[in-house]
């Protein structure tokens, strides 16, 4: 517990102050940008930025930003059973067999809600009667254009699953308790199932989901 009385007045001034004067309400511009690279998944720009300083100049930052097409990520609830499908696959980013939900990446032509049902079907076999959207997400704004959408999927009937030729994953099913508990102990590094599964969580215990 923190027991110091702090003037708030103070520490909005202060904070405000830390931005070293750059005007946070005006607009940013972009000088240049270069297309650096271009991959199967995602590109990489270079870019030279201007941020508006307070006295009405600019200030010129450098960025790098991966151009990544937008994704969906499914929480997957067997309703009849109580539990929460999670697949576990080689994931090379963090070089280890990871634990995540059904995800994917946004064809040309879907909607959000077409691609969360291919995907899910296609990973697990599941075909879902009803998608519950928990909203978007960045994972890596700092770096990524990358914007995943959130579902929960219920009203579960289960067919034949239709994997790439590169695509290997194993699928699980478990309590939500129990996949929330393996998020804050550690055992689930990947950020889409850490927000998926703490938002229905959160909205669980808030009554905002029944």
């Amino acid at each position: 517990m923190c027991d110091e009385a702090v003037d708030g007045t103070q520490v909005d001034v202060l904070l405000d102050e830390s931005s070293d004067g750059v005007d946070m309400s005006g607009m940013v511009t972009v000088l240049d940008s270069r297309h650096v690279y271009q991959g199967a998944i995602f590109g990489v720009d270079d870019l030279r930025i201007a941020l508006p300083m307070r006295d009405g100049g600019q200030t010129v930052i450098r960025r790098q930003v991966m151009r990544h097409a937008p994704c969906v990520v499914m929480l997957v609830h067997d309703c009849a059973n109580d539990l929460y499908l999670i697949e576990r696959e080689y994931r090379i980013g963090c070089g280890a067999f990871a634990y995540g939900l059904p995800a994917g990446l946004i064809d040309g032509g879907e909607d959000v809600e077409e691609a969360a049902l291919r995907e899910l079907r296609e990973e697990t076999g599941a075909v879902a009667s009803e998608l519950i959207p928990l909203g978007p997400f960045y994972p890596t704004c700092a770096y990524s254009t990358e914007v995943i959408q959130m579902f929960l999927a219920r009203g579960l009937s289960f067919g034949e699953r239709e994997l790439d030729e590169d695509e290997f994953l194993n699928v699980f099913r478990l309590p939500l308790r129990e996949l929330v508990e393996k998020v804050l102990n550690g055992e689930i590094p990947d950020a889409k199932t850490q927000a998926a599964a703490l938002r229905v969580w959160c909205m669980l215990q808030e009554g905002k989901l029944s």
